[in-house]
């Protein structure tokens, strides 16, 4: 009985030391605007929603040449996020699956 206790308690220590790393992975990307353009929107989405939340940006916006850090950490786990940036002269880019996990900096050019 005791055997089968320390396996249970080994096993949940395994999955408990995998899991934590996923857990506090960074997910702070530097969004860099080098456009020429002002940025007016930007949205970050999870790829496990098929919404574009709302503007991150909120009121603000982001000139060209200016940079602003983002936590994409929205609880859900993921690191894969799709990126829609709308700029003062109406143009949209959107760029999909972004991994927030591995990447410091993105730079719109």
């Amino acid at each position: 009985m005791t055997m089968s206790i320390r396996s249970i308690l080994v096993a949940g220590l395994l999955i408990a030391t995998t899991a934590v790393p996923t857990l506090a992975l960074d997910r702070r990307v530097k969004i860099v605007n080098n456009t020429g353009y002002t940025m007016t929107e930007f949205y970050g989405s999870n790829k496990g929603t098929d919404s574009w939340e709302e503007d991150i940006l909120g009121a603000d916006v982001l000139p060209s040449g200016s940079s602003v850090m983002i936590n994409f950490n929205d609880s859900s786990g993921y690191c894969k996020f799709d990126f829609k940036a709308v700029f003062e002269d109406g143009d949209e880019l959107v760029r999909q699956n972004v991994n927030v996990c591995e990447l410091g900096t993105f730079t719109y050019n």
